[in-house]
């Protein structure tokens, strides 16, 4: 009888290296890039009722800092008016860093303008609530926002702007 030389492979010897990794995403860094709080009004504006208006701003950009490594920041401000007047302004720049490694395009866009930014929101939110308790004001706790919708939304302007543009250069060039 001969000798049989054909066992089965053990699983995880033959995982090791020798397949496809596939697309990766690491959280490498997450810190509070820039913060600020303004109470121009202090300390009248302690002596009225408090019944403000909110008004909120938020933005999100991305950098590429080598090769699959990016930082992405997310910008929150919020302005607190009490009867026209500014009582408060809060800024905080929450950021990131990842490595997106073997993503397409169409996928690496989508990740930079969801996924991290939906990561880094708590820490903003968390930060602009501290900086607004530490003015001596009510706690701004603040609803989560969802970025899919956003970037949808986006995306939804984009095509249109688009596709206005291609009618007026198309009828530019009718006479």
């Amino acid at each position: 009888m001969a000798d049989d030389n054909t066992t089965p492979q053990d699983p995880a010897v033959a995982d090791s290296g020798q397949q496809a990794q596939g697309p990766q995403f690491a959280l490498q860094r997450i810190y509070l890039k820039d913060s600020s709080f303004e109470s121009p009004r202090s300390p009248q504006i302690f002596q009225a009722q408090w019944n403000p208006k909110i008004n909120f701003d938020i933005k999100t950009r991305n950098t590429k800092l080598q090769d699959d490594v990016y930082e992405i920041v997310l910008s929150l401000t919020a302005e607190a008016q009490q009867e026209d007047q500014v009582a408060f302004v809060v800024e905080v720049h929450q950021a990131g860093i990842v490595t997106l490694k073997d993503f397409e395009d169409a996928h690496l866009e989508h990740i930079l303008a969801t996924v991290c930014p939906s990561i880094l929101f708590p820490y903003a939110r968390e930060a602009i609530d501290n900086l607004v308790v530490k003015g001596s004001f009510p706690a701004l706790i603040l609803s989560p926002i969802n970025f899919e919708a956003l970037y949808a939304q986006k995306k939804q302007q984009d095509a249109q702007k688009a596709a206005a543009g291609e009618s007026a250069a198309a009828g530019d060039s009718v006479q």
